[in-house]
């Protein structure tokens, strides 16, 4: 993407946000992967530490969201909701959703390798925008736009998907009295490692996923495992 474009659809997305445009240099920087830079560069050039922000911004608007939204619920349904509703599987579905991957600047290898769709990327300029709105605006404009643009779009299915690998355990015993069986690999650079699972049941594979931990990536591949195993349930029933 040129500069003049990318600049173009960061000054969109500022007005969208509501941003000035003395906020720019911090919207850039919140999609400047490290992979762009060489190694001379400043840790503050990249979105590594807004990344590290955001997360923690995250996860006090989703614990608050939570708070409010159920007020019957016990600590340990609520940690499981807030663990799920930060993941990072669901955070990239909303910057999908948003098209932040096309404002990602990073290195030749990085792109080439499809990082403007890696789940991984796409979660942490999540956050990373997270903490340049939380920056610019303060934490009531930061936890608006997470409840609206982030909160508010995650569905009870998607919820519920966040203990896959228990289910598809439970599942896979009690049909084929098999365990699953994850086969994982690592990929990227040490400050921006990307975890790949693939994951087989009685030799047949049957799903995979992408994190930025094995468990993350275990669990996307294992709610992919289970979303295929219970539409052949479905099917089998109806024949």
């Amino acid at each position: 993407m040129s500069g003049e474009r990318h600049r173009r659809r960061l000054r969109a997305l500022a007005r969208r946000l509501r941003l000035s445009e003395d906020d720019l240099p911090l919207l850039e920087r919140a999609f400047m992967h490290a992979s762009a830079l060489d190694e001379a560069a400043s840790p503050t050039d990249s979105n590594e530490r807004l990344e590290f922000l955001g997360d923690s911004v995250l996860g006090v608007v989703a614990a608050d969201y939570l708070e409010r939204t159920l007020p019957l619920a016990r600590e340990g349904e609520l940690s499981q909701r807030k663990a799920r509703l930060v993941s990072g599987e669901l955070l990239a579905l909303s910057a999908r959703r948003l098209g932040l991957g096309e404002l990602l600047t990073m290195g030749p290898g990085a792109a080439a390798s499809g990082g403007a769709e890696r789940p991984s990327m796409l979660a942490d300029a999540f956050e990373a925008l997270v903490a340049a709105i939380y920056r610019a605006q303060g934490l009531a404009a930061a936890a608006a736009f997470v409840e609206r643009e982030h909160l508010l779009h995650v569905s009870e299915e998607q919820l519920q998907r966040g203990n896959a690998k228990t289910a598809l355990q439970e599942w896979t015993m009690a049909r084929f009295k098999s365990l699953p069986v994850y086969d994982d690999s690592i990929a990227g650079l040490p400050h921006a490692r990307s975890f790949t699972s693939r994951v087989s049941v009685g030799g047949r594979a049957l799903g995979v996923g992408e994190g930025r931990s094995k468990r993350a990536a275990q669990q996307a591949a294992a709610a992919q495992a289970l979303e295929i195993l219970t539409r052949e349930a479905a099917h089998e029933q109806e024949v």
